[in-house]
């Protein structure tokens, strides 16, 4: 509450508590306090011999107090002492009455200064709410004016975005520049005082000597396969990727060849980084559709099955067409005898350090795997061997060096577990695990050139090392 407010209510408070005290106090200080009354508007019977009684007592319209008294029956011997009394009550009542007059008139002061009061209040309240009102107009016109320079700048945006592209690019490229500065002057304190003359020289040799020492490798066994190196995510479940094993130093062509049926589109790239970055060189339409993923590229012809038939086909890169195709005798085809995981894996073309195989299975022999090695040139079946592995229980198969070994699933946990010798003409059970990555191989075939099993795994194109066991051949040996 304000402080006029306050002033106000202590005025009333005080009017209240005085018009309580003399209604309470006026008669005992007269003496007149010796009877009660019933009603405000019935006297109970008084007696003559009493003193003086309070009939009762109120405010008039002006807020003055009234009070109503009956006088007592006069007798000579208590008028004077009675007359007495009377005057200094009606002297203490006129005091009271001034009192209540100065009061009355600090009331009406304060009253008429609450109510200029309260017209300023009214006055302010209007003015408050109208700076409210203009306040919000202001804003709204602010807002639209930021709105209307934000509109301005939102083309900058993608230029502030490609600039801190730009920026972070090169604060790379100066890392980049950087550590290869410090790798360069590492290798330049490592050189010392060879000169790159001598240096090249000394890496030819090398080179030199690590190659005459390959050539007295002979065919080795297989001991450990590892990786597998993920060189690529691409295409459906089923395919095959390959390189050829006979091309030279500086070809490293890759063809690529999606899915395990209806289809006759060969992909082809310059190198294992075009493959990798998409780069295609070349597409090749074959003439005919191909069945499974056991290709091989082999001294740049493509030996693949054709669709729903035990039909082999040599189709040259070169010269864009079919070189040979040949029936591959009593071979079971479309779904007769695949893999484990199907996909008209029947025929299985693969290629080593001794030529050219079909690897397969006839009724003749009951289903079980038969090896067959082929004329690169003409399909003829050179000679061929019959083992007691059933075709349908193996995952894959590849040749190393006229052996062919066999995993005994396509899923995880296989392993190569039976290895096949054309040489000696005799099987063994193996235990060579090897990590299936992505959980479902489709193609395995090995490439004699990198020493390393290319394999097509639900979707991504790996690498797996093979350690062999060699033997080196001396001077002494024919």
């Amino acid at each position: 509450m304000s402080p006029p407010l306050l002033k106000l209510g202590a005025v009333l408070s005080t009017m209240a508590m005085i018009s309580n005290w003399m209604s309470q106090t006026l008669p005992s200080l007269a003496g007149l306090n010796t009877t009660r009354l019933s009603t405000p508007e019935t006297l109970t019977q008084i007696s003559p011999k009493e003193g003086w009684q309070v009939y009762s007592s109120a405010q008039d319209p002006d807020g003055r107090c009234i009070c109503t008294v009956v006088a007592p029956e006069q007798n000579l011997c208590s008028r004077d002492a009675k007359s007495r009394q009377l005057r200094q009550l009606l002297e203490k009542v006129q005091n009271m009455s001034q009192s209540i007059e100065v009061l009355n008139l600090r009331t009406q002061r304060d009253f008429q200064y609450v109510l200029k009061m309260e017209t300023q209040m009214k006055g302010l309240k209007a003015k408050f709410r109208q700076i409210e009102d203009d306040r919000k107009t202001l804003m709204t016109k602010h807002f639209q004016e930021l709105k209307e320079k934000m509109d301005e700048l939102l083309p900058l945006i993608p230029v502030l975005e490609q600039y801190k592209t730009d920026a972070k690019l090169i604060t790379q490229f100066k890392e980049e520049i950087r550590n290869l500065s410090a790798v360069l002057t590492g290798i330049q304190e490592e050189i010392g005082a060879y000169d790159y003359e001598e240096l090249h020289q000394r890496v030819l040799s090398l080179e030199t000597r690590l190659r005459d020492c390959m050539k007295k490798l002979t065919c080795g066994k297989l001991m450990k396969i590892t990786g597998p190196i993920t060189v690529k995510t691409s295409g459906t479940r089923f395919g095959a990727w390959m390189t050829d094993p006979l091309a030279s130093e500086k070809n490293n062509r890759v063809w690529y060849m999606d899915s395990y049926t209806n289809n006759k589109i060969v992909r082809e790239y310059k190198s294992i980084a075009d493959f990798v970055s998409g780069s295609e060189s070349r597409t090749y339409n074959l003439p005919f559709k191909w069945a499974g993923t056991n290709h091989v590229v082999y001294n740049g012809s493509l030996y693949f099955n054709k669709y729903q038939s035990n039909i082999i086909i040599k189709y040259s890169f070169d010269l864009g067409r079919v070189l040979a195709q040949r029936s591959l005798e009593y071979a079971g085809f479309h779904n007769v005898y695949p893999y484990t995981w199907g996909g008209f894996s029947d025929i299985d073309l693969m290629a080593d350090e001794i030529g050219l195989w079909a690897v397969y299975a006839t009724n003749q022999n009951a289903g079980n795997i038969v090896i067959s090695q082929l004329n690169q040139d003409t399909l003829e079946v050179m000679k061929s061997w019959g083992t007691g592995y059933p075709k349908r229980s193996a995952g894959e198969s590849f040749m190393i060096c006229g052996t062919l070994y066999v995993t005994n699933s396509h899923l995880t946990g296989a392993k190569v577990y039976y290895s096949y010798s054309t040489k000696t003409s005799t099987y063994e059970y193996t235990d060579i695990p090897f990590h299936n990555q992505y959980f479902h191989i489709s193609m395995l075939d090995y490439n004699s050139r990198d020493r390393a099993l290319y394999a097509w795994n639900n979707g991504h194109q790996v690498l797996f090392n093979v350690t062999l066991f060699h033997i080196i051949k001396t001077e002494d040996d024919t």
